[in-house]
């Protein structure tokens, strides 16, 4: 029997995929779906965050999609600005800096043209290189310190991988006359009822008898292959399937695991609901790098569902020690949100749900990577995987996981 931990889409994915019937899964919360959960009240329908499919993989698009109909699905092409002082700048920065006023523009192209250095190890130092000082310190460095609630020079050069939005100066140039900000995400699909419906279209192809909500797996022994459960149960597992945050399941299995390399943020996600539309009518989100701003990004979900009230998602990050208590933020949040042009005085919040990510984006460092490789060929050999974003701690898209969990079930099952 296979024991999956966790079912968000990836420990689902695992289950439609592994292609048999002795598995179970075992769920902490009381309902399936992980981040993928989807909030329905007063006519606003809010993620947990904003969470958008990018199909790059035809036949996970098939298998996810085959529940969902065309008629419930919203086929979107990307409009993200960028809210720099005064003005909305196109992102990604990098590549529309001609939007910037002349001296910046020319202090960025100067920093561009002269930096000349290869030599780079963390994440920050490759802002500077690939960028130069105006650019980084313009947008990437303050966006993303505020995103990873961490100093950048703590991360890995490549801690964001391809999503990263990369440009090299022929382009940046290039686009001064022709736009073309192309990057991953540039077009998605998202669905009316949210992103649960993603996680509804997996659920409709299980057994949902061997869904286990409400329980939580407590120890873990590799030795002997048993996991034991909150409500006394152990069971004998031939797979462990895990999809909990990497250092948790560390916790399962031993005290003996130095823990020390994981790092990560947390999020605090704002969803609010307004009487009526705000003066952002077409932009889908919006970055906020400065630092009077508490949040770093807001996403306007009556956009993209074309609603006649505003509809918002709103970030802010935390360091992974920090204690948040959302009632205290509200305020902070609002005032803001109006000082940003968001909110005019005469819009009424109708309704909010506050949701805190934790994790949320993981510190990927030097030390992290080797760890997380060495630890999970190890646990291998005791039949032991850990999979998805918090699993493989990493960054990636929700098609990832459900990559790898396919890749998964098709080594083990070939």
């Amino acid at each position: 029997m296979d024991i999956i931990i966790g079912a968000g889409i990836t420990g689902l994915s695992y289950a439609l995929f592994c292609g048999h019937s002795e598995y179970m899964l075992i769920e902490a919360e009381k309902s399936v779906g992980g981040y993928c959960r989807t909030i329905k009240r007063n006519g606003f329908v809010w993620d947990y965050s904003g969470h958008f499919f990018h199909f790059r993989n035809p036949y996970i698009k098939e298998i996810i999609m085959s529940a969902i109909t065309e008629e419930d699905l919203l086929f979107c092409i990307k409009n993200t600005k960028i809210k720099y002082k005064d003005r909305y700048v196109d992102y990604p920065f990098q590549k529309n800096i001609h939007q910037l006023p002349k001296e910046e523009l020319l202090e960025c192209l100067y920093d561009l043209f002269t930096t000349n250095t290869d030599a780079y190890t963390t994440f920050q130092e490759m802002l500077y290189a690939k960028f130069g000082k105006s650019i980084a310190d313009k947008f990437l460095i303050p966006y993303n310190t505020k995103l990873y609630a961490c100093n950048l020079d703590s991360l890995d050069k490549d801690a964001m991988g391809r999503f990263f939005p990369y440009a090299e100066k022929e382009d940046i140039i290039r686009n001064f006359k022709s736009k073309t900000n192309i990057s991953y995400n540039d077009k998605f699909i998202y669905p009316k009822g949210g992103a649960i419906e993603y996680v509804n279209s997996i659920l409709n192809k299980l057994d949902t008898d061997k869904i286990h909500t409400e329980t939580r797996v407590i120890s873990v022994s590799k030795e002997d292959k048993l996991v034991t459960l909150s409500n006394g149960e152990s069971y004998h597992y031939d797979n462990l399937i895990s999809t909990v945050p990497f250092p948790n399941l560390l916790r399962l299995i031993s005290s003996d695991y130095d823990l020390s390399s994981y790092s990560w943020n947390q999020v605090l996600v704002f969803n609010l609901g307004f009487d009526k539309k705000g003066v952002n009518v077409e932009e889908h989100w919006v970055y906020y790098p400065e630092n009077k701003y508490c949040f770093y990004r807001v996403g306007f979900y009556d956009n993209i569902m074309c609603q006649d009230r505003m509809s918002l998602y709103v970030e802010i990050g935390f360091h992974k020690d920090d204690s948040i208590r959302p009632s205290e933020w509200l305020g902070r949040v609002m005032s803001d949100l109006k000082e940003a042009g968001v909110v005019s005085s005469d819009q009424i919040l109708l309704d909010y749900e506050a949701i805190i990510m934790n994790p949320a984006y993981v510190h990927i460092t030097d030390s992290s990577i080797k760890e997380v490789e060495r630890i999970k060929k190890e646990l291998a050999g005791y039949n032991i995987y850990s999979i998805g974003r918090y699993g493989s701690w990493t960054y990636c898209s929700i098609e990832d996981n459900i990559k790898e969990a396919l890749d998964l079930s098709n080594k083990i099952y070939k």
